[in-house]
Formats: C-alpha cells, structure tokens, sequence
C-alpha cells in the first residue's frame, strides 16, 4: 500500500506540471494488452490482434480455426466446436490453457486463476470484437500466468451511434448461432452515456453418435449489459460497468474410443457415455473507473467478481478399471459399447469458483533530457477459491446397451477440498523513446498467501514470493521496418494444494526473442525467432480424473521461428478487386532435457514418462495456415488452409500396439492416453453477398474435404476433430 501511495502522489506531481489540452472521448476507453492491428508493428514483443471482422467474415466460432493463422499459437480440442479450447504459446503446456494468462477487457477471467487456473471454462470467441495475443514481454504487466503469454478477449464494444447487429446462422447437425446487440452513445447537460445490450446463443445436436441412441450436443446462452458514463465535470473520467452471464450444458464425455474404433468410426461415442453431461454457469462483472487529470496522467482502477460453477458427470471406470486402461482391453470396450455385461461408474466433480480483486495502473508521461517515458505503475489485490465436492455413481449394463442404476446409488456427496489464494501483485514497466529506439524494461512482483484445507479439514497454510520481469526494445529504421526483441523472466506457480502438500515448486522460465517486422502499402511481414528455457516444469493433472496434486516435471528447451506474411495483390495493382492472401507458418522445437527415471515427466499426467530428449505432448513441429480471397464491392469468398503437424500424446512419447483386428499388447508404461497425434490439413470455404444495404447474406463449408485425425487424447482416449460441416445465413445491420 505504501508503494501505490508512493505512485499516486508521484504521479500527482508529475501531472501538476503538465498543461491541460483538448482530448477526444476516445482517449478515455479502457486499455487493452495490444490495442489494434495498426499497434501490433511497434511492440517490443511478439504480438497479434485478430478483429472480429477476420472470423465472423469466415463463420468461426471455434478458437482453434480463430487462432490458426497466428504463430505460435496452437489449441488443442475436445469436442470438436470448440467449447473446451486448451491453448499453449510457444511450448508452454496448453492443458485446460492452464499456463496461459486469460482475460476478458483486461479482468482476469479463468475461474481461479490462482488457486485453480486449469479449469472448463473460456470466453466464447464469437460474441468478442476482437482477441489479443501477446506472447513476448507479457512477464510485467500481465500474471499470474507468465511462463507462457496472454490472451485477452474483447468484448462487444459500445457504438458511438445507435446501431442494431444480429447474425444468424443454422447447419449441419442442427447446430444454431445467434449473435445480436443493440446500443447507443447520447450527449446530455449531465455528460456522455453509452449502453449496450447483447445475447449470444448457440445449440447444437452433436456429430458424434452415441451406441443406442443419445444427445452428444450442447446449448449455450450469454446475456450481457455494459453501460458508460463520462460527466461534464473539471476532471475527464469515465465510469464504465458490464455484467454478463454464461449458461452453458453440454452432453459430452471424457471417454475417447479405443485406438481401432477411432479409426474406424471416428464419430463414434460409446453406449456407456450416454449419461455423462456438463452443467456449468459463470457470472462476470466490473466497475471502471477510468480519468486523466492532464496530458502526462492517465489512471485506472477496476473492481470486479467473477462467479463459476460447474458440474460434470461422467464416466470413469468400467468393471472397477480406469478408463485409460479399460480401452486397451477388448473385452471391456465390449462393456463400455454395450455389447456386453458389465458394471459402470460415473463420477460427479462439483466445483465452485470465485475471484474477485482490485486492480490499477498509472501511466506517467515525462521527459528527462532527450528521453521520452511513459511510465506504467500496477497493483492488484485479488482473491480466488474453488471448492471441490464429488459424487459416484454405479450402473449394471445387460448386455444390450441398457445400463440400471444400481441400489443405493447415487452416492454421498463428498468433500475433496478447498483452494484459496490472496495475491498482491506489483509491477513497474517504462517505455523509454529516444529517437528511433523504444526501450521497455519492467519488474513484476507477487506476494501470495496460500490455504488448502483437505476432505477431512485438515488446514496447510504458507506464502510464496513470485519475481517476474525483463527488457525489450523496439527499433525504428523507417516508416516501413522495424526490429524488435527481449529478454524476459516467467513464472507459474502450482496450487495452493500441490504447493503446501506435495512440494510442487515454481515453474520458471527465461525466454529470449528476435524478430524482424515489415510493413508497406499491401504487403506486411513478420519473422521471429525465440527460445525459451523451462525449469521445475509444473505437469499438470487436469483431466485425468484423479485428484492427486500437480508435480515438477524436470526442465525442457523450446525453441523455433514464427512467420506471418500478408498480402493483396488487387490493392498493389490497383484493381477494384481485392485479392488478400496470407502464409502463417511456426517450426517449434519442444523438448524435455535433463530428464530423470526419478522425474519421468512429473506422474501420472499430461507430462508422465518425459525423459531427456522426448518431444513435449502438444506442440507438433510444424503449424501452418494459409489463405487466398476474392472481394468484389458487394461480395467476397475465401478460402482457408491450416495444417498441424503430428505429435504425442504425453511425455513418453511411445505408442501401445494394435494387431489388424484390434486386440492392443501394452508396450512400457502405455496406456490409451500415450500415442501419436496425428497431423492434420484442413480446408474451410466461406463467402457473403451484401443484399441490400441492411442485410447480408452469407455461408461456408469448414472441413471442405471432411479431413479428420486425432487430435487429442486426453481426458480419456483418443478422439477426432469434427467432421464436414455446413452453415448458412444472414447479418443484419442498422
């Protein structure tokens, strides 16, 4: 507290000195971690700003297709639409996207960041104006995730005029997407009011089919508010609040297919599953307060709650086996596709959620001879907490795809345990200009007070002290070319459970990055290359079904190059066509060094059996995407690429054999989840028609060549993307 005083009163003076001048209401907007495509050319980092024009233009609302194109970049499915995203930048483990810093308009939004940050629950891409991803210098401002970067979600902005938006798509498997707003901004003798009102909805049945019939789809509803006010008063400020809601059930399992199944019938979902379902429900909320009392002072401080529960009830044993096990057994698929007896059990994982805090920035402007600063100083106080309950239950099955509910089922409720963090985090970052050359340099700091209290309330208690921070710079040869690049410490901390329990430590890293950036007329591009040193890996245990706390997993090198070239051959000849076409590609080496039989990647889970030189689950060697348009004045097509190479499925990199009819011999450690995840290339096909002035037309084909592999193993067993899907509708607008 002592040291935020400091600030403010520094920051007082400073802005004492400075002379008032006319602003426009823009000025006032809250900030953002990249803040447009335009911005992205002078970081001293790594960086991208994807607009929301790039994948609605498209029909995307899955963040895998949304984040194809930038490097670096790689998303893992479950589902196959996208629901559960699990992102990894630049080799971090993409595990529930657990390493990475996720935020709604710059507010922390992972259930419990701290405590719990591997958890089901993400922003829905189709209802943002835009998403930021920042993987270089994102150590200083921006925690408690810092090993691997940041992902901001922007939210639908308010219209500076009235202005209506809806947009309605319907396809394949009866799948639904609604996307409307309406909002306003009014000047009035009390100052400016803006408001907006939103609901986003989508539905689907479901492409998998389940043995005997059953629902594998999903509905979704998102009302949000968001309302300003900015008062004809001495001080320019704005007062911004937004509340949303998230209503989100899904009839999807954790249970993959055994490895001859798979291929198969990769739509396939086995009989047994058909009792599993997601329920979840997450609440969102903030107050701004946003005001520059002089050209050298701008300042922000937000409080806000976050609320989210869930509720998932699936399948985890059959015949007293674990799923990882069971479906490299024959006899027990058997069970599981309902064409043999046996006994099932389901287990219910309750969890409850809350974050809340306080958290501010000032951005001093001044000179000190030559040299041009704006300094950044932050602090937010935030607290977080899940609680953990569970309940088993137990089904018969016949033999005939029926399963009975045993008696006495289901079973009592029980308590796993309570999380909680109280985290103060600190950081100073400069930007110093002098001539052509941008300096940043920044330290961050976080004190967290942990407590865990276990099924039997037992209470642990204990503190941690988390260092981040770096240098990057920025350098302008003209208008047209740039070089930039950094040096930045990371750190992630394990939860309160695995710290205080089992002596997880910190996971650290030391990332290095040097890129080039052009840009001029129609033609940009960007090359970088980075490496990143990981040491005290955290291997996470999300999603394994067990509740054993997270372990150390040994150190690993990450290191590649990144490339993004863009390019409109209709805008450089001058054409009333436009012709825009784009080429992303990331080589990522990714391995475990250093690796002990003692460490073998960290236990039982995504990590389990990496030793040195094994390649890190993941984070395929190559990632590519590319695109070609046509726009004529009231139409456009595109066509899009992107291909994911192969990789594994956990740390030991081996793969359980299968005889032509599909009966396994277990080789080493294997089980279901180990094995290859295969490489992937898909096409998507999209366009529009402008109709009239208020309407436009528009449909697609994603997965043209109805392409599909595994792409995931994990929870339980392999599982593939979606398969070709059709949409078709309309956007409205006035």
């Amino acid at each position: 507290m002592e040291l935020a005083a400091c600030a403010a009163l520094m920051a007082v003076t400073t802005a004492a000195r400075a002379q008032d001048a006319a602003r426009d209401v823009d000025s006032l907007e809250a900030m953002t971690v990249v803040g447009s495509a335009e911005a992205v050319w002078t970081l001293p980092g790594s960086a991208a700003y994807v607009d929301a024009q790039e994948f609605t233009e498209r029909g995307y609302t899955n963040l895998t297709q949304i984040l194809a194109k930038v490097p670096g970049v790689y998303v893992r499915e479950e589902d196959g639409f996208g629901n559960f995203p699990n992102v990894s930048l630049r080799g971090a483990d993409g595990t529930r996207s657990e390493k990475v810093t996720v935020m709604e308009d710059g507010i922390l939004t992972a259930p419990s960041p701290y405590s719990a940050p591997a958890a089901y629950y993400s922003p829905k891409p189709a209802r943002m104006s835009g998403i930021e991803v920042l993987k270089g210098s994102s150590q200083v401002r921006y925690g408690p995730q810092t090993t691997g970067g940041v992902i901001n979600f922007l939210s639908t902005e308010i219209p500076e005029d009235s202005k209506f938006y809806s947009r309605t798509t319907y396809g394949s498997e009866n799948t639904f997407f609604n996307h409307t707003w309406y909002g306003d901004t009014v000047t009035t003798d009390a100052g400016t009011f803006g408001y907006l009102l939103e609901l986003h909805s989508q539905t689907s049945d479901g492409y998998r089919d389940i043995d005997f019939g059953g629902d594998s789809g999903f509905d979704l509803i998102e009302p949000m508010l968001k309302f300003f006010w900015e008062p004809n008063t001495a001080l320019k400020q704005r007062i911004e609040v937004k509340a949303g809601y998230t209503d989100f059930d899904a009839n999807e399992t954790y249970t993959g297919l055994s490895e001859f199944d798979v291929r198969a019938t990769p739509d396939r979902r086995y009989a047994a599953t058909k009792f599993d379902q997601f329920e979840s429900s997450q609440w969102r909320s903030y107050l701004k307060w946003i005001a520059e009392p002089s050209d050298a002072l701008r300042i922000e401080s937000a409080v806000y709650f976050n609320e989210f529960r869930r509720n998932w009830d699936k399948l985890d044993q059959v015949n007293g086996t674990a799923l990882h096990q069971a479906l490299l057994n024959p006899a027990l698929v058997n069970v599981l596709n309902g064409s043999a007896a046996g006994t099932i059990r389901t287990t219910a994982n309750l969890r409850d959620h809350q974050a809340y805090g306080w958290q501010n920035q000032a951005n001093i402007r001044f000179a000190t001879g030559s040299l041009e600063h704006d300094l950044a100083l932050g602090a937010r106080f935030h607290y977080d907490r899940v609680d953990a309950l569970q309940q088993r239950t137990t089904y018969t099955g016949v033999g005939n795809g029926n399963f009975t509910l045993n008696p006495g089922q289901p079973g009592k409720i029980t308590n796993n345990g309570i999380n909680e963090t109280f985290a103060t985090a600190l950081y100073a970052e400069d930007e110093i200009k002098v001539g052509k050359l941008t300096l940043r340099p920044g330290v961050r700091y976080e004190f967290l007070e942990l407590d865990y209290t276990n099924g039997a309330s037992r209470q642990f208690a204990g503190n941690e002290n988390l260092f981040a921070g770096g240098i990057g710079a920025n350098y302008e040869f003209d208008d047209a070319n740039s070089m930039f690049g950094g040096i930045y410490r990371g750190v992630a901390s394990p939860s309160p459970q695995a710290y205080l329990t089992a002596g997880t430590e910190d996971e650290e890293s030391l990332g290095y990055e040097l890129g080039y950036r052009h840009r001029k007329d129609a033609f940009n591009a960007e090359l970088v290359g980075f490496y990143t040193d990981f040491d005290q890996l955290i291997s996470t245990d999300a999603g394994f079904g067990f509740t054993a706390p997270s372990q150390n997993a040994g150190e690993a090198a990450v290191y590649g190059l990144e490339s993004l070239v863009e390019y409109d051959a209709g805008q450089a000849a001058g054409w009333s066509l436009g012709l825009p076409m784009y080429v992303s590609a990331t080589w990522t080496s990714a391995e475990f060094k250093n690796g002990t039989a003692a460490v073998a990647g960290g236990g039982d889970a995504v990590y389990a059996g990496g030793r040195d030189g094994n390649e890190i689950p993941y984070v395929p060697e190559w990632k590519l995407a590319a695109g070609i348009g046509l726009s004529g004045e009231k139409w456009a097509v595109n066509l899009d690429m992107s291909y994911s190479g192969s990789t594994w499925g956990t740390g030991w990199n081996g793969t359980p054999r299968v005889d032509i009819v599909g009966t396994p011999a277990n080789e080493g450690i294997a089980t279901i989840r180990d094995g290859k995840i295969q490489a992937l290339l898909q096409f998507d096909l999209s366009g529009h028609y402008q109709l009239t002035e208020n309407v436009r037309l528009l449909g697609g084909v994603q997965n043209l060549l109805d392409e599909q592999a595994i792409v995931s193993r994990i929870p339980e067993g392999p599982r593939t993307n979606a398969p070709r899907m059709i949409f078709g509708g309309a956007e409205i607008t006035f």
